[in-house]
């Protein structure tokens, strides 16, 4: 259920404005060394106009997914001679006003999620008729054209949903459940259908409230408990995986647990084999594509895509996978 705010006017302005004024604190210190060290190996930045892109993601705090999109973005804003300005709320009218602040400071260009695109529709349109240019990124690929986005990064959700019942399938599982953290996110409910679509078993959506981890626990054990038959559990984000395995284990069950997106703690269940496998769609890809092709659109009219997303995923990572990538996902790059 969403959580309403009220905000008085001028308190609302202010906050808008600091949240505009740098990176998000939940980019952390691992992301920020990231960031310095592909900095560091990235060359001069380019000599084009010191042009400002603002990014506005629906990220709650805390979630490391986002630590990477937002390490990508501020590697290719360095080469590319950008003022990068990172800002986030996970309740979509907030999301929206942060949106049109980064309007009212008339930056050059704005990159936003649309996982709960009617809420940002209008904030979009209010970007378009001033005359900068947006890309959408992660969530909404199917409504970016139609919001007159000049493209989308990230991949499919339905195409990612079906690529993890294809291999639930391979791994010989029957009874799946498909934990939904964030009510309202159309990609979310898209990546399930899309497990349901290709899985020739059983799949039940749990919906369970992502902002309380010990809640996340106790909805996932509760229904193991009430149903020993369930053989894996699919979470839809690394931080929920260990909450999951955790959960696992209280309950008694064997269910394998499996996860969309990957970071450094999830590259280490696979390898351990806590986990079974990953759904890995690039974050730090995300974040510097979406950067880069915002550059180019600005330096040479160039758009990617045709009207298609850009995609960046769903690959599928498991053991053998994730040691290979230890080295990336250990700096906080995967």
């Amino acid at each position: 259920m969403a959580r309403f705010r009220t905000w008085a006017g001028i308190a609302l302005a202010g906050a808008l404005t600091m949240s505009l004024a740098g990176c998000s604190a939940t980019g952390g210190k691992r992301a920020e060394d990231a960031r310095k060290a592909a900095a560091a190996h990235g060359g001069g930045a380019v000599d084009t106009p010191r042009w400002t892109f603002a990014m506005i993601t629906h990220s709650g705090d805390g979630d490391t997914f986002w630590d990477i999109v937002q390490s990508g973005a501020e590697q290719a804003a360095d080469k590319d001679n950008i003022d990068f300005l990172y800002s986030h709320d996970d309740e979509a009218q907030q999301q929206a006003q942060l949106v049109d602040a980064a309007v009212a400071k008339k930056v050059d260009a704005i990159i936003v999620t649309l996982a709960k695109p009617d809420a940002m529709k209008a904030a979009v349109a209010r970007a378009e008729k001033a005359g900068i240019p947006v890309i959408t990124v992660n969530s909404g690929s199917a409504e970016s054209k139609a919001f007159g986005a000049l493209a989308h990064v990230g991949q499919d959700e339905t195409i990612a949903g079906e690529a993890v019942g294809e291999e639930l399938n391979r791994r010989g599982r029957k009874n799946v459940i498909c934990v939904l953290h964030e009510q309202g996110n159309v990609g979310h409910e898209q990546r399930c259908a899309g497990v349901a679509k290709t899985f020739a078993g059983q799949v039940e959506n749990l919906y369970v409230n992502g902002t309380n981890m010990p809640d996340v626990q106790s909805a996932i054990e509760a229904r193991l408990q009430a149903d020993t038959s369930v053989d894996a559990v699919v979470t839809l984000g690394a931080p929920y995986a260990d909450t999951a395995v955790q959960a696992g284990r209280g309950a008694g069950s064997e269910a394998e647990i499996d996860t969309f997106d990957l970071n450094a703690k999830v590259a280490a269940g696979l390898r351990d084999g806590t986990l079974g496998f990953a759904v890995d769609q690039q974050p730090y890809l995300q974040g510097y594509q979406a950067v880069d092709l915002l550059w180019l659109y600005k330096y040479n009219s160039d758009v990617l895509g045709g009207g298609k997303p850009v995609l960046t995923g769903p690959q599928i990572i498991t053991k053998d996978q994730a040691a290979a990538l230890a080295e990336y996902t250990e700096r906080g790059t995967r």
